[in-house]
């Protein structure tokens, strides 16, 4: 069989546009396709291949746990799932996991647990979900009403109700907006798909201050943030505030589809069996191969790795930038960062994109005004050099052309 580009047109659900370019093997941080066409790997999967492509560590994890046992149900519980939540809940705040299969299934269960624990603490009235604007949660449609971009949202029928939403870092708009109602407010403790956009210390804490005061739960969604991408394990450790529920997943399995919700004992205990589920959650594969990349990632060599790291790419754009002049700014943490595009390139990230990919190197874009920077947390800093190399003739073709 031909396997090609075309043959995607074919086959596939046409809601996705992917590129020509089929990646056919990696290795570290470069991808080589079906010519044989070498790529540094600058986005990792949308952060999720945080060890890169084919880590030893990941890979004996899977060859292992794949000669003992693939799949249960959560009719039975597994030692890698078992494991790999201990760990977890050692690392952090949480008490308690709950396994799914992505980020989006996994603040499903968080929504869900939120309005749960509001109905039995709180009462019938207490239902509203507050999140902001730009946001991104996922692709369910209760995950994808409450991330705060409609053009994702509309056009499927009625959306589920009592969800509002206001501008990310404008405090005086939430607290209009928050009431003794509020069951539970989710946002991104860094905004990705809307552009990298981090909190202000004091939006940050005047929203879990009115948290508490109304009665509401705060849900971080750190499927993007998470496990290590910021240079913390999670984003929340340096913020100063801490949820009562938290999302994960991304790079939680390294490129292994896996995602966990965590919580404390009081709040997962309005979970009661029956009320939730997933057949595939908490699968001893991929728990077996997300503990691996657990531990690989949460060091502290690694995490003080993604710093240093943050700080070679700040420079490299810095240097671009004095060449070209295109970037208003470089905004986000660790190795989640966005290039903005200034004012004479504005709307055009995608063509920042499309030449890096013709100069042999992957990115991203946050929206059309910002190109994303997510690659392997342990990205060998040659292939950052060469990376930004090659992106510097990609930048130069566009200011050029």
């Amino acid at each position: 069989m031909q396997v090609n580009r075309d043959l995607f047109n074919h086959v596939m659900v046409p809601n996705y546009n992917p590129s020509d370019v089929i990646p056919v093997r990696g290795h570290g941080s470069r991808v080589w396709d079906q010519n044989d066409k070498e790529f540094i790997d600058f986005a990792g999967g949308i952060a999720v291949n945080c060890l890169g492509h084919c880590h030893p560590a990941l890979v004996n994890a899977l060859k292992e746990q794949g000669e003992k046992i693939w799949h249960l149900s959560n009719v039975m519980t597994n030692e890698p799932a078992l494991r790999l939540a201990k760990k977890i809940t050692d690392a952090t705040f949480a008490d308690k996991v709950y396994f799914a299969n992505s980020g989006a299934e996994a603040n499903e269960a968080a929504l869900k647990l939120a309005r749960r624990f509001a109905l039995d603490i709180h009462g019938a009235d207490k239902t509203q979900i507050i999140a902001f604007n730009k946001g991104f949660h996922g692709r369910t449609f209760f995950t994808v009403t409450v991330g705060g971009q409609a053009a994702y949202s509309d056009g499927f029928g009625p959306k589920p109700a009592a969800i509002d939403h206001c501008d990310y870092n404008d405090l005086n708009a939430f607290e209009a907006l928050i009431s003794d109602k509020t069951c539970a407010v989710m946002m991104e403790p860094l905004q990705g798909e809307g552009g990298i956009i981090s909190p202000t210390s004091d939006f940050i804490k005047g929203v879990r201050t009115l948290c508490e005061k109304h009665n509401a739960l705060l849900i971080f969604d750190e499927v993007q943030t998470g496990v290590g991408r910021t240079g913390s394990l999670y984003a929340y450790e340096e913020l100063g505030v801490t949820p009562d529920i938290l999302t994960t997943a991304k790079a939680l399995g390294g490129g292994f589809p896996i995602g966990a919700m965590i919580t404390t004992t009081d709040i997962a205990a309005h979970l009661k069996i029956g009320t939730h589920g997933s057949t595939y959650g908490g699968n001893p594969l991929a728990c077996a191969v997300a503990e691996a990349a657990f531990d690989t990632v949460n060091t502290p060599a690694v995490l003080a790795g993604v710093k240093e790291r943050e700080q070679l790419f700040r420079a490299g754009f810095a240097q671009i930038n004095e060449k070209y002049d295109v970037f208003s700014e470089v905004r986000g943490k660790g190795l989640l960062l966005g290039a903005v595009l200034n004012s004479k390139f504005e709307g055009r990230a995608r063509d920042f994109l499309v030449a890096s990919t013709e100069h042999g190197l992957m990115s991203l874009v946050a929206g059309t005004n910002v190109i994303r920077f997510t690659p392997s947390l342990v990205i060998p800093l040659e292939d950052i050099k060469e990376g930004l190399a090659r992106f510097e003739k990609a930048v130069a073709d566009v200011v050029n052309a």
